[in-house]
Order: structure tokens, then sequence, then C-alpha cells
């Protein structure tokens, strides 16, 4: 047997438990494709996330659509990464680590490359922004695929930790993004080659105050700059990250590899134009589905094309990681995922809406006592200011949940942050009936925020106690799958809370959103005691 699995790029010999075998070559390995993965990561996170703020400086820079068009890129883009989530959660398998994370690191090139060249020509049609929206979602469906393979590296001992810092810091995209993209807008990075700037129409801004009106702006860096990470990361992707055998033993060649992830990547855009087209409004669609209907519709579709599309060997390995549905576990574990990164996701998309609707407006009652929520409010704290203090906290927090959950059960953790949740979700729901109520709704601003940063820290160190459950409850060829089913369920959380949210404002009752969150936050509470904290549960506390 192989007794030196660092001899090349195809690990044979791969035994974590063996404390021998980990403390003298394992931990070695397993350490380096971790702080490989975490950066490449972290950039699918910023390539998916960054329509969020792109389609804001758009509408800054006067391009010629409404703000319901500009809508549909950023829900394109959501649900495109996460539909790209259920192949990629199949691919480590079938392709191999090191082929899967360094290709689908490479791919994110076309879509940031192609938004940069779309976003210098204002006069392109609605659809060619549509197209790189929904390219962008191989961003998002790296997340499966990464969490995967890391999971598969590590002893169960330490799973929590180390998928608790992939996924952390590889959250830490959300937050780069939204740093770093209104920075990189204000210069020219590149020169001649970067195109030439345009002159902003309306005032703009990013964390360290306002950008005026006239400021030249270079949009398009918003897609160009990714390219100045991604290429070294790729390279570093190809000669530092390895795949092991045991896990899949059947990659092939590097081409034969890359062509099966190309493939059942191609496969997932499929059911999503398609569901797209029945759920957005005209003109892009026919906008005949709602989104409760529309996004189990993409899912079933999803796992449907990739059961039939599959053929020769991937058939069988396909086959056999469907057998993840057959387990109970899958879908309490599931539930808890959304509650957790489901969270995370849909309000880091879901706040700097929030705190422009609610806090940028005065709420005065008109003559006949009616409210109108149309006069600017003077003291309105800026969304660019304070968004990305939420998704910080969150991601920031994850490893930390990992780390404990080591230490004390993961459902003990999940237990404990779910009533958290619970309580501060319908505190929020409380605060914006306040504030959606008041001339002067910036009063309760500080409450709103600090109760919003309770949130994504509880969200942050729930991801951490359930990817451990996760990696105790199933085996090693089950757990990496279920990883990514359930990152791609909850993935749907870019999508639904940004409209939930936004259509309880509509309404005039955005306390409603929340309290429904905390109803669904106290469900999952019961399931989780039920399945694996109760005296008579089949697995304690994993």
């Amino acid at each position: 047997m192989n007794t030196k699995p660092n001899s090349s790029a195809d690990i044979a010999d791969w035994r974590p438990e063996d404390e021998n075998f980990w403390e003298g070559t394992g931990k070695k390995i397993a350490y380096r494709n971790l702080w490989i993965s975490i950066p490449a990561l972290l950039c699918g996170f910023a390539v998916w996330g960054m329509w969020g703020i792109i389609t804001v400086q758009m509408l800054n820079l006067g391009f010629p659509f409404t703000q319901a068009e500009l809508f549909t890129l950023t829900a394109i883009a959501g649900i495109s990464g996460a539909t790209m989530r259920i192949p990629a959660s199949f691919l480590i398998r079938m392709a191999g680590g090191r082929n899967t994370i360094f290709l689908t690191t490479a791919m994110l090139l076309a879509p940031a490359i192609g938004t940069g060249v779309a976003l210098q020509h204002p006069e392109w049609p609605l659809w060619v922004f549509q197209l790189m929206a929904l390219w962008s979602g191989v961003g998002g469906g790296n997340f499966a695929s990464s969490m995967s393979n890391i999971n598969t590296f590590f002893p169960k001992r330490l799973q929590g930790t180390a998928l608790g810092l992939n996924a952390g810091l590889g959250n830490f995209g959300v937050t780069t993004m939204q740093i770093v993209i209104p920075l990189v807008m204000t210069v020219g990075l590149f020169g001649a080659f970067g195109g030439e700037a345009k002159a902003l129409v309306k005032d703009s801004g990013w964390i360290f105050g306002k950008i005026a009106a006239g400021t030249p702006t270079y949009i398009q860096n918003a897609g160009f700059a990714w390219v100045l990470s991604l290429v070294p990361l790729s390279i570093l992707c190809w000669w530092g990250m390895s795949n092991l055998k045991t896990v899949s033993p059947a990659t092939g060649h590097p081409l034969v590899a890359f062509a099966k992830i190309t493939y059942l990547y191609s496969l997932a855009f499929i059911p999503s134009v398609g569901m797209l087209y029945l759920y957005l409004p005209a003109p892009t669609g026919l906008g005949l589905l709602n989104m409760w209907v529309a996004i189990p519709l993409d899912i079933i579709a999803a796992l449907v094309v990739m059961r039939l599309a599959a053929f020769g060997a991937m058939k069988e390995n396909v086959a056999k990681q469907f057998a993840i549905f057959s387990n109970k576990h899958t879908w309490s574990m599931t539930a808890l995922y959304v509650v957790t990164f489901g969270s995370f996701i849909g309000f880091s998309m879901a706040l700097p809406l929030a705190i422009t609707v609610i806090f940028g407006f005065q709420h005065i009652p008109d003559a006949a006592g009616v409210l109108q929520h149309t006069l600017k409010n003077p003291n309105a704290p800026s969304a660019l200011t304070y968004a990305w203090i939420g998704p910080f906290v969150g991601a920031a927090v994850r490893p930390v949940g990992g780390w404990i959950s080591d230490k004390v059960g993961g459902s003990i953790v999940t237990q404990i942050i779910s009533a958290i949740m619970v309580v501060a979700s319908a505190a929020v729901g409380y605060v914006m009936l306040q504030a959606y109520g008041s001339a002067t709704p910036e009063q309760h601003f500080p409450m709103f925020m600090g109760l919003f940063i309770v949130l994504f820290a509880a969200s942050g160190i729930g991801n951490g106690s359930t990817f451990r459950s996760v990696g105790f409850i199933f085996d090693r060829q089950q757990a990496g799958p279920v990883l990514g089913w359930t990152s791609a369920v909850a993935a749907y959380g870019a999508f639904i809370a940004p409209v939930l949210i936004g259509q309880q404002i509509k309404a005039g009752t955005p306390q409603y959103a929340f309290y429904g969150f905390a109803v669904f936050y106290a469900v999952c509470l019961v399931l989780n005691w039920w399945f694996y904290l109760r005296a008579g549960a089949e697995i304690k506390n994993p």
C-alpha cells in the first residue's frame, strides 16, 4: 500500500481516522487543500453575489432598465446559484476534488470577464445582462462541491472545525464583494484595456460614505477585478490540491473529469431557464408561477434532468448518490440547514433593501389618516455603510460554531441558536412595525441593526453545528452529497427572503415576514429536539 499519499495529485491511501497516518502524513495534505479551498470559495461567493451591488450602480448610472427589470438580474443569479448546487454536490465523487475545484474556479472567469464587457455597453439588450447573471450562478454552485471535498479530508472529530473554516472564511466573499466592488469602481484598474469611465447620474456610496453624482465610475471593474484573483487561484488549485481515490475511484483522465463537470453543470441551466421563464413577469417571462410553486419545481426538474441525462459510469454514480433521499436524516438536516445558511444568505441579500425602504423614508399619515412612505428621511442611515456588518459577523463566527460543536455536540448548539433566532426574529418584526409607522424611523435603527447582528451571529454559529452533525450522522460516501444537497436547498434563501420581505413591506406589514421566520425556526427547534436530543433519539446529539 502507498505510504506516501502526497507523492502525486491522486492519493490512493487515505485513512484520516488512523491517528498515526493523520499525524504523519494526512494532516499536512488536508490543511493544504483547505487553505487553497477557502479563497477559491470566497471568490465563488463574490461572483455569485455581485449582482446585488452591480444593479444598484446600474441604476445610479442611468442604464435604460426599470427597477423591476434590474430585479430580474439578482433573482436570476440567486436561483441559478442555488440550482447549480444540486449537480455540484455530486461532482467530487465523479470527477475528484482537485479536478472539480480547479475547473469550477476557472469557470468563474467567464461571468467575470463577460460581465465586465457587458457593463461597458448600456445600450445592449437586457437579455445579455440576464445571461451573465445566470452564468454567475456557477459561483453559488461551487459551495456544494467545495464543502463535499473538504469533508472527505478530515477525521470526524475535526470536521466541524474544518467545514466551519471553509464555509465561514469562504462566506467572506459576500462581505468582500460589498466592500471591494464600490472601491474598484472608483479607479481605472486596467488603464486603456479596462474601458472608459461613466459619470454617475445619481449619488452612490460605499462603506466610508457618499460618492457624489457626476463622479467618474468604472462599473465594468465589478466584473474585471475578479480576474486578478481567479487566475492565480486556478493555478494554485491545480498544483496544490488532491484527488482522493478512496472517495473518487473512477475519475478518469482530467479531461474526462472536466467533461463530466461541464456536462452536469450545463444540465443545471436547463431547469433554471425553464423555471425563470415561467416565474419572471413579462417581458422576460410569462409570470405564471408564484415563488412557492416555482422553487420546488426547479429543484425537482434539476434532479429529474440529472437522473435521466446521466449515462455510463456516471449513471451508476448518480444512482448511488440519490440514495441519500431514502434517509430521513437527509430531510431533517435539510430543514436545519435552511435555518442556518438559508437565513444567512437570505438576510445578506435582504438587509440593504430593508434598511433603505424602512429607514430611508418618513412614515407619515396623510389627511385621511393613511400612512404614506414617500417622503425622504434626511436622517436616514446608509445601507452601504451598515449592510456589510451582518454578513461579516455571520461569516466570522462560523468556525467558532464548528469548534464548539466538536467539543459539546452539534445538536445542542443547533438547539440553542434556533431558540435565539426565534426570539430575535420576532423582535426584529416588532421593531420593523414600530419604525414603519414612525416619522423618525432612525431612532429604531440601533435596535434593528443590533437584532440583525444577533440573527447573523446565530445563523453563522449554527452553520458550524449543522456541518458537524452531517459529518457525524452520515458515512463518508453520503456525507458529501448530503452537505451539497442541503446547501442547495438552503441557497434558495438568497431569493426567498428578499422577495418575501419586499412583498410584506409593499403590503405595509413588514413585521409579518419576520413573525413567519420565527414560527419556522420554532418548528425546526422541535424537529432538532425530536431527532437528536430527546431521550429516545436514534442518533444522540450528533
